[in-house]
């Protein structure tokens, strides 16, 4: 399966996708209305996409805009993948790709005083990885302020009003695909 980006300077260029069950990546009419939300945040921002899959949503993010986008995941396959899309569209200069387990990221970049504007997550389903991983950005201090963390996760999915610091502020459906949105309470 062949994804493309729909919008900015890389308008209508493919992204390498993989094959098989292991990376779910976001529907495009979902990820359309994700960075219509996000349109008045994207340019010059820092964003971070856990569980990276592909690359597509940080990819789509640079293509708007972003200044600068690290990519994280534990899959080898994934990050592979992500290398290959990120110098196949000249990114390299803009991206970060991290090998690693989201949560123990999320720990490095907290320590390290590392901070965000945007921050996506796109787990995935059915192992509980969007609350551990809300609950981890809920204890860090990664969000700039007025920054802003989107989940994207299933519909069965347990997701809370709260985490920490962190508070839900809007939400949308798309059929199973919900994406929730936390800001920081000062």
């Amino acid at each position: 399966m062949s994804l493309r980006v729909i919008a900015g300077k890389l308008k209508g260029r493919k992204v390498k996708s993989l094959d098989g069950s292991e990376v779910r990546p976001t529907a495009d009419r979902v990820k359309e209305s994700l960075f219509n939300i996000l349109m008045n945040k994207i340019e010059g921002s820092i964003f971070l996409d856990l569980f990276a899959g592909t690359g597509n949503i940080g990819i789509e993010a640079l293509s708007r805009g972003a200044q600068f986008c690290y990519f994280v995941d534990k899959s080898l396959k994934s990050i592979k993948c992500i290398r290959e899309n990120v110098a196949e569209l000249n990114l390299i200069p803009f991206a970060k790709i991290l090998h690693r387990d989201v949560l123990k990221v999320i720990e490095i970049l907290d320590k390290n005083n590392t901070k965000f504007d945007i921050i996506f997550l796109d787990p995935p389903y059915y192992q509980n990885l969007a609350e551990k991983t809300l609950i981890k950005l809920g204890e860090a201090k990664v969000l700039k302020e007025d920054g802003i963390i989107i989940a994207e996760h299933h519909k069965n999915d347990k997701i809370r009003e709260r985490y920490g610091n962190l508070v839900k502020i809007r939400e949308n459906k798309y059929g199973e695909t919900i994406l929730s949105f936390y800001k920081e309470e000062i």
